[in-house]
């Protein structure tokens, strides 16, 4: 079978990953081409990717965008190490850089969100449409869309007689995160449906956003014309069927559960979780003083890339610097986080309680001298201005705002505890991540975090009913998780070797993509 992946992040090269969507594009497609498929892979260049050594222009490529003839570049580029049966192409234009040469995704403000994202991933859309049409790119049995910047292939391929396909092409559409949605006006704006591609006749009633009927919806456009749908988690298919929970914004269908449902009647919506990557050889733990080094290092270098020392950086540095002085003892109890700084990954540890105090205090406070909780990550300049703020007044919690990668696999492999409270996970890999290192996770069991973690066995859990009894229940199963620590250290050790014998592996994965996505696709479109 040939395959034809269409994403905008991509994992197997360098910067080419921002999230969860990055690993599966570079991890799936090795996978499935071990099973005797051939995969192809395309994403945006960024004005970067076709910079990489090695890379090859293969041929110009002339569409129809925004009323005028635009020219963008065919590249094959090779990953390093190189993936065997797998080709990887990007497409290169300068409006697919907006705001700099290798930067993925742009940050518009409330007033006009998406705008500039949306008009670079439709060219994208156009382009990849337009090299299958010329047969720049090979014809492919099934093309496999990711997340709402490859949603418009599929609208194009359908309405737009300049690129209709036939016979058609059957179409896989991947929710990595329901929560972002890229919703456009029809038109009315240079970023619009109508100001991209005005020659289309389409039903407006299959691809309006159900809350707001004047704008697009590449999300819903995907839900409803792709002949499968797939959400990486089965837990997270259940979820993203009901609404959204009062209070938590994303943690249901997010405005689409109606469609989401429509789809799971008709037998098109699938759950099939992520993998994980396992090496032969793990993480060599460093001494604590040279993970410290390692940390003044990584924040150091966030200070020189900085116009200004923000606080978390000085905080950081002056903590770190103050526990060398002290010996730099590695502490009793390691308490580890690494993830985005968003409402989705630390709103429940910043969320009051009872007391008007957050969640995290509390946790501190039981933590006491016993213990050290450290949180890499950077996103939300609000969030990540309370994480300071807690780091300021609370010796044994450390904010490193940043992300780098040998001091994430530092944490994954020295931790003792992993916390991941999302207040939603479509899958999650941070918690695999962990558990591959020997680390326990205590999760809220929502999505993939309750699809990979079993409470009491390989890891704790906690659950409420209401958002202010998830606060409550994630601190009173964190007392109880210490208490087990500290008085049954034999069971702890056994639910530590369950965490590291836990398996989620990408071969699954792939066979679950042929059986449960490919193969009925095929059939629905009358090709099987």
């Amino acid at each position: 079978m040939k395959i034809l992946m269409v994403a905008a992040e991509n994992g197997a090269f360098p910067g080419g990953k921002v999230g969860g969507m990055g690993d599966v594009i570079r991890d799936v497609p090795p996978a499935l081409a071990a099973l005797g498929h051939q995969v192809s892979v395309v994403m945006p260049g960024y004005q970067y990717f076709s910079t990489l050594s090695g890379a090859q222009r293969i041929s110009e490529l002339q569409l129809r965008f925004r009323g005028r003839i635009e020219r963008v570049g065919l590249w094959r580029v090779e990953p390093e190490p190189a993936q065997p049966g797998v080709k990887h192409w990007v497409l290169e234009h300068p409006l697919l850089a907006p705001q700099g040469a290798g930067k993925i995704y742009c940050d518009d403000g409330p007033e006009r969100p998406f705008a500039t994202d949306a008009s670079k991933f439709a060219l994208f859309c156009g382009a990849v449409l337009q090299a299958l049409s010329s047969r720049r790119l090979e014809v492919p049995d099934i093309i496999h869309l990711h997340d709402w910047h490859s949603a418009l292939v599929a609208v194009l391929a359908r309405y737009d007689k300049s690129f209709q396909l036939m016979p058609a092409i059957p179409m896989v559409y991947t929710i990595h995160n329901l929560a972002l949605q890229g919703i456009r006006p029809f038109s009315g704006d240079e970023s619009a449906l109508d100001s991209w591609y005005g020659a289309m006749d389409y039903p407006a009633d299959l691809l309006a956003d159900p809350r707001y009927p004047d704008c697009f919806n590449p999300a819903r456009a995907a839900i409803n014309l792709c002949h499968r749908v797939h959400a990486v988690s089965p837990t997270y298919v259940r979820e993203i069927q009901q609404p959204d929970p009062a209070g938590d914004a994303a943690g249901g269908g997010a405005g689409l559960e109606a469609d989401l449902r429509r789809a799971a009647e008709q037998g098109r919506l699938v759950g099939i979780l992520n993998g994980c990557e396992y090496p032969d050889k793990g993480t060599t733990v460093l001494p604590f003083t040279e993970f410290i080094d390692l940390a003044r290092e990584r924040v150091l270098q966030w200070l020189g890339k900085s116009a200004a020392v923000l606080p978390s950086e000085f905080l950081a540095l002056r903590k770190l610097d103050q526990w060398l002085a002290c010996g730099a003892e590695r502490p009793g109890l390691l308490l580890t986080s690494v993830g985005r700084v968003t409402p989705q990954k630390v709103g429940l540890l910043l969320r009051p309680l009872q007391d008007g105090r957050s969640a995290l205090v509390h946790m501190l406070e039981t933590l006491g001298d016993s213990g050290v909780f450290i949180l890499l990550g950077s996103g939300d300049p609000e969030l990540e201005h309370a994480l300071a703020a807690v780091s300021a007044s609370h010796e044994n919690f450390l904010f490193l705002r940043g992300y780098s990668e040998p001091l994430s696999d530092q944490l994954y492999a020295e931790g003792d505890l992993f916390v991941m409270p999302s207040s939603f996970e479509p899958c999650g890999i941070s918690q695999m991540l962990a558990m591959r290192a020997g680390q326990p996770c205590l999760v809220h069991a929502v999505g993939g975090l309750a699809d990979t973690v079993v409470d009491g066995d390989n890891g704790f859990s906690f659950k409420g009913a209401t958002l202010a009894e998830e606060g409550e229940q994630m601190l009173l199963r964190f007392r109880e998780v210490l208490t087990l620590k500290r008085e049954q250290p034999a069971r702890w050790q056994e639910i530590c070797a369950s965490a590291a014998a836990a398996r989620f592996p990408w071969d699954k994965v792939a066979s679950a993509y042929v059986e449960q996505l490919y193969l009925p696709c095929d059939k629905a479109a009358g090709r099987g």
